[in-house]
């Protein structure tokens, strides 16, 4: 079991689903994101979602709200409020739409980090995947400046600090469940096993 906290980020605004994701049924949970919480608790000692308000859900889990001295609505906002209030060295981040990145796969992150990089970030052939990816908490002066400036891209942060790019030779376990036909055909695949 690993000791490094894992956040599953369940914040976004969900604008081109029409609806909030995070709140969408899969496989046999009532929503995306007890699904993606109770396949990571049997992997990590701790599993925390990071969101803008926890109110909107309706189960027991372990949240980190965003700070809300920060008022735009961002990923990279997100990831500087977990550091806040977690206050640990390490986090491994997982996007609340990517169902089929699993525990084995962040295994082979793990398995990567040196300890010579503040980041260990996924990459495949459809690019770089900033939210299946490990950050350590020296990356919180950087965070904070960009934010500062109101940029909000990972690519800044990335250019910035030591960054190791994990290579996975499989595109399907990046699919986000962005679009409704995008969230019915991981339903199909979901249930096809």
């Amino acid at each position: 079991m690993q000791t490094i906290p894992c956040v599953i980020f369940a914040g976004g605004k969900s604008s081109r689903m029409g609806e909030d994701k995070a709140l969408l049924p899969f496989g046999n949970f009532p929503t995306l994101t007890q699904f993606q919480l109770e396949k990571f608790k049997p992997h990590f000692k701790e599993v925390y979602i990071s969101c803008k308000s926890a109110d909107k859900f309706d189960f027991e889990a372990s949240f980190i709200e965003d700070n809300p001295h920060y008022h735009d609505s961002a990923p990279f906002i997100g990831l500087l409020s977990v550091f806040e209030q977690l206050q640990c060295d390490a986090i491994c981040v997982m996007s609340v739409d990517t169902p089929f990145f699993n525990a084995e796969h962040f295994e082979k992150l793990l398995y990567h980090d040196r300890g010579q990089s503040s980041i260990i970030v996924s990459k495949s052939n459809t690019g770089v995947q900033p939210l299946c990816a490990i950050y350590k908490k020296e990356i919180v002066p950087i965070m904070t400046r960009l934010i500062a400036q109101k940029k909000y891209r990972f690519s800044g942060l990335f250019c910035k600090i030591a960054t190791t790019y994990v290579d996975f030779a499989e595109d399907e376990i990046f699919e986000n469940l962005n679009f409704p036909d995008d969230y019915q055909k991981a339903l199909q695949r979901k249930n096809n096993g």
